[in-house]
């Protein structure tokens, strides 16, 4: 048996892969390395292990894959929390970034677009990162997202460029004035999500011509910005093959195709989530 978690700020997803081939699923909260501590972390796998493995099942290795893993102290609460419930397993840790460029193209070539809350990118070689250009975070960059949409669109909001009659629905669905809009932009603690949380809206009327525009200005952007760039260093078969990861990606998925006859980009790969795919992944390499 082998377990494979894809982690997110918000949620994890959890799947046991069985010696007879067989799957089981769970989902817990996320678990962030940055946010919790080693109390709650076992909180979540106390809630998981039990649910995958319930007949208590040698586990060989846990593949983990999520955000903020970028040194052994990072890993080091989830780890041990792992080990309490399966003592001497094999747990191999991994970037977010890696969970999508596999999901979309295992030990292919591809350029890696992430487009959920926030975006990210890599050029991805033959199984190998070879480039990461910065995705600056919801103040310096995350073009392409459902933050980056919604911060465009409260920016236009707070100085009357809205059309009036998507103003007025705004104003109905979520009551807010412009005192409120900036403590929840600059002062609460969950911007990147209150401004990610618009996007739906703003989505479900792209027929609009200012919308549609909006929608068009955030997604080329992200082309022009970080996925046309990794043509500078890999050849074109490589760097215009281009798999998206992420709900915000997907939902945008044919004005992304209208987009990309004027890049030159093709997107040939939309999925919401990459845990699924990372099973087949893994999978493959235990044979079963």
């Amino acid at each position: 048996m082998f377990i494979v978690v894809e982690s997110g700020a918000t949620k994890t997803a959890w799947r046991a892969v069985c010696e007879d081939g067989s799957v089981r699923a769970v989902q817990t909260a996320g678990l962030s390395p940055t946010c919790l501590d080693l109390e709650h972390t076992l909180e979540i796998v106390r809630k998981a292990i039990p649910e995958l493995n319930p007949e208590g099942k040698h586990i060989d290795e846990i593949f983990f894959y999520g955000a903020g893993l970028v040194s052994p102290q990072s890993c080091a609460p989830i780890e041990e929390a792992l080990q309490m419930w399966c003592p001497l397993v094999n747990v191999h840790f991994y970037s977010d970034i890696l969970a999508a460029a596999r999901a979309l193209f295992g030990d292919g070539s591809g350029v890696v677009a992430i487009m959920g809350t926030g975006s990210n990118s890599c050029l991805y070689e033959n199984g190998e990162i070879t480039r990461n250009i910065r995705p600056g975070g919801f103040i310096l960059g995350d073009e392409g997202s459902g933050v980056s949409l919604g911060r465009a669109f409260l920016a236009d909001l707070i100085k009357g460029l809205v059309p009036s009659a998507i103003e007025e629905d705004f104003n109905k669905e979520f009551d807010l004035d412009y005192p409120q809009i900036v403590r929840k932009v600059y002062k609460e603690q969950a911007a990147s999500a209150f401004m990610a949380s618009l996007a739906p809206f703003i989505l479900s009327r792209k027929d609009d011509r200012y919308i549609h525009h909006l929608i068009e200005d955030c997604l080329e952007s992200f082309m022009e910005r970080a996925l046309e760039r990794y043509a500078d260093n890999a050849p074109e078969e490589i760097s215009h093959k281009v798999g998206v990861v992420g709900s915000f990606g997907c939902a945008c998925e044919e004005a992304i195709h209208e987009l990309s006859k004027k890049h030159p980009l093709k997107f040939v790969k939309f999925i919401k989530s990459p845990i699924d795919e990372l099973v087949t992944y893994h999978r493959s390499r235990y044979g079963i």
